[in-house]
């Protein structure tokens, strides 16, 4: 593939620095060894638990005190969005369907079967559906962020990355554990804690707890209902039995239940012309007729089994994970009355109004399980590897609803669909340390896929659609090279290729089932890793370059709001990602991170349809059906630019007790809505703020803190619904509150 200029200017720069740090790591090299110096971070990019500094991976790690200052408002992962390089969260589901997005790769498909291109990995599960990957943040060791395809130690669909949650095991012998309560705005409450028990002296339990709530604080100023509120719990049991150092088995359940409200959709906020939100918008207050709800219950367990036979490991990792029920009802037009094209002497609004909309979408029953059986080496010698086997299967029934506002909310028409998914897979890879300073990686996986979609139920006006069979293979992996510049700065590079099986668009009235091809990435990277200053900071930079072939893409317009997928024959992206981290003093700590995506379809004769003209402004040449062509779009969702900075300043108070300042800034840059462009759905900057002044004392046992998030306010939309009416949904507004958290 030929490399962009920009990218050969980008590794041009990236060999300037490396001389630069490299030069910098030898004057320091007779530095006397400082006091305070920053802690080694661990990842698990290649399923070991690795100095992140070693691991030719762009990779970001989120520790649990960074965790802590983002949950104390009673967030969800979206609150992810912009804290690591090239990571977008958002939903237009609410709490429960997160989309993830990295790189400016992602997939902005909201119907229950949407398959994405980043991959959540909770505890060594993956959660293939969207509607598990919203399980909460609670009681973490850490999450890491892994950038570019995952293709070969990774089981489902990585193409763009890997999103890795890795709750904090048991502890054998010890009894220690935490509570953390905080409360603020909007009755925004938060109750979380965890209990290691030691069982016996090869047993060990670990229970973790959360409970989140928020008072509704929006009111509909049509029907009086409130909205915007939550009550999300969840938990989590973990059983470790370790009879010695050769055999260890780890056990997990977790549950989680929801009840709330769907995500609230406002219309025509946007000024006609401009991205900007109508000059008397309140967030407080909103103007739909139909009901609002959501309920979501989910359950899981695995079991997690380690034997080490001297020179080599094996693992065996089984997981379940179930829906129960999921049910969310929303007034989709956003706003009151039949709509003028229903009957244009009632009154309707705010705005212009086309019809009335209301719908709900649930999942009657959601199995899913996951084997996996892998060994490892652990050879002394330079030459070590691993390989395995994956299966994954999982069977989804969804529903759809459709109801009728004006008739009291009667139901007018229900489908049921089923999706089954089997996928297995072969992988392995080798690891050989060619000599003190040059490693080199390589890594292959055969995944087969087979999708079947099945209509069950179809109460509608219109014929029921017919369903579908696909199945599809691929042979993907990487090979990457690991070169010691001095032993505090590594140089690497990567190359790598991920795939996504096929995927079904569930059917509608008058929309039929639609399928998109598989889709393949090729990645290429080129990055320096960094310990600076005596260990005191550390720096990790890289440059990379992504072609994407047949890029499934999630098409709505005008009216309908169908998701209709399709095929874009090629999509490119690059950019550059920085993580920088400064312990200044024993006492400042000082973290910036940030990456500029540059993401663009490449398909000349792809369109789309798009909102009615005398809506929105459209901005891209239109053909003689009125379809958009989207040819040299960037891909939705798709921030150029993401910048996040954080410090923590300390002042010891007497002999254990300590004063702090927290603070957190996150900035992304407009993101385009849609696959087409228009001036009104392209969603402004986000800068974001969050800021905790505590206090803790018995040399950190206890601490008391007040808080805030979006501290500044800024509300901004971050998604739309293309309905004809210019809607779109906001960011959390600001909380502010206290804390308190004891560690025992």
């Amino acid at each position: 593939m030929p490399v962009h200029s920009s990218l050969r200017r980008s590794a041009l720069a990236l060999a300037v620095s490396a001389t630069f740090v490299g030069g910098a790591s030898a004057q320091q090299a007779s530095t006397p060894p400082s006091v305070a110096q920053l802690d080694s971070v661990q990842v698990t990019a290649d399923r070991r638990s690795e100095d992140s500094q070693k691991v030719p991976v762009s990779a970001t790690v989120l520790r649990p005190d960074y965790l802590d200052a983002l949950s104390t408002s009673a967030s969800d992962v979206r609150v992810l969005a912009g804290k690591a390089p090239s990571l977008n969260v958002e939903s237009s589901n609410g709490r429960v369907f997160p989309r993830f997005y990295i790189r400016g790769y992602g997939n902005t498909d909201f119907t229950t079967y949407a398959s994405q291109p980043v991959s959540l990995v909770y505890d060594d599960i993956v959660y293939e559906n969207a509607f598990l990957k919203g399980f909460p943040m609670f009681d973490l060791a850490s999450v890491e962020v892994l950038r570019g395809p995952q293709g070969t130690q990774f089981g489902r669909n990585t193409p763009a990355g890997v999103v890795k949650f890795n709750s904090a095991r048991p502890v054998l012998g010890s009894t220690q554990g935490y509570a953390s309560v905080s409360y603020g705005t909007h009755a925004t409450t938060s109750v979380e804690g965890a209990l290691n028990l030691p069982i016996s002296q090869t047993w060990a339990a670990r229970l973790s707890l959360l409970q989140q709530h928020r008072d509704d604080w929006v009111t509909s100023q049509i029907s009086g209902q409130k909205l915007e509120g939550y009550d999300d719990s969840a938990l989590r049991l973990q059983l470790l039995f370790e009879p010695g150092d050769d055999f260890s088995a780890l056990f997990n359940a977790h549950a989680r239940k929801l009840n709330g409200t769907a995500r609230l959709f406002r219309a025509n906020i946007f000024n006609p012309g401009t991205n900007q939100l109508v000059d008397d918008f309140d967030e407080d207050k909103a103007y739909i007729d139909g009901h609002n709800a959501q309920e979501l219950t989910t359950y899981g367990g695995s079991a997690n089994l380690t034997f080490s036979s001297g020179d080599v490991t094996f693992h065996s990792i089984t997981g379940y994970e179930g829906i129960s029920k999921y049910y969310s009802r929303g007034d989709i037009d956003g706003g009151y009355g039949p709509g003028v094209f229903t009957d244009p002497t009632q009154p309707s609004g705010p705005g212009f109004i086309p019809f009335s909309v209301e719908t709900a979408g649930g999942i009657k029953s959601l199995d899913q399980f996951t084997q996996e059986l892998r060994a490892e080496s652990n050879y002394a010698g330079p030459l070590n590897w691993q390989g395995g086997l994956y299966y994954f299967y999982d069977n989804v029934q969804g529903e759809a609803y459709d109801y009728d506002t004006l008739a009291g909310g009667a139901l007018t028409g229900y489908d049921l669909t089923r999706q089954k998914t089997s996928s297995w897979a072969a992988f392995a890879s080798l690891n050989y340390q060619a000599t003190d300073a040059l490693n080199l990686r390589a890594g292959i996986r055969y995944t087969h896929d087979h999708k079947t979609f099945d209509i069950l139920e179809w109460d509608r006006s219109s014929p029921p659609p017919i369903g579908g069979d696909t199945s599809g293979s691929k042979v993907t992996g990487d090979v990457s090279a690991t070169f010691a510049l001095t032993d505090a700065v590594n140089l690497y590079a990567r190359a790598a290729r991920g795939y996504r099986g096929a995927s079904f668009g569930p059917p509608s009235t008058g929309v039929p089932v639609t399928v998109a091809r598989p889709e393949t990435v090729d990645s290429y990277e080129l990055g320096i890793k960094a310990n600076l200053w005596d260990r005191r900071g550390r720096l990790a930079f890289d440059i990379y370059s992504m072609d994407i072939k047949d890029q499934q893409l999630t098409a709505v317009g005008g009216t309908s709001n169908a998701v209709q997928l399709m095929n874009a024959k090629k999509s490119e992206a690059y950019g550059a990602e920085l993580d920088f981290e400064l312990l200044a003093t024993e006492n400042l700590r000082f973290g910036f991170n940030g990456s500029y995506n540059h993401t663009e379809i490449k398909d000349p004769g792809l369109a789309t349809s798009t909102c009615s003209p005398w809506v929105c402004t459209v901005t891209d040449p239109v053909n003689a059906d009125g379809l958009a062509y989207i040819d040299g779009n960037p891909l939705p969702q798709a921030a150029k630019w993401i910048g996040n900075v954080n410090a923590r300043y300390g002042i010891p108070v007497g002999d254990d007790g300590e004063v702090f300042v927290y603070t957190d800034w996150s900035y992304r840059s407009e993101v385009n809505f849609f696959l087409y462009q228009s001036r009104e759905f392209v969603g402004q900057p986000l800068f974001e703020g969050g800021l905790k002044i505590g206090y803790n004392w018995n040399g950190g046992q206890y601490e008391a803190s007040v808080f805030c998030r979006n501290c500044t306010n800024q509300i901004r939309a971050t998604g739309a619904i293309d309905f004809d009416n210019l809607t779109g949904f906001i960011n959390d507004p600001r909380i502010i509150g206290a804390q308190f958290r004891a560690n025992f």
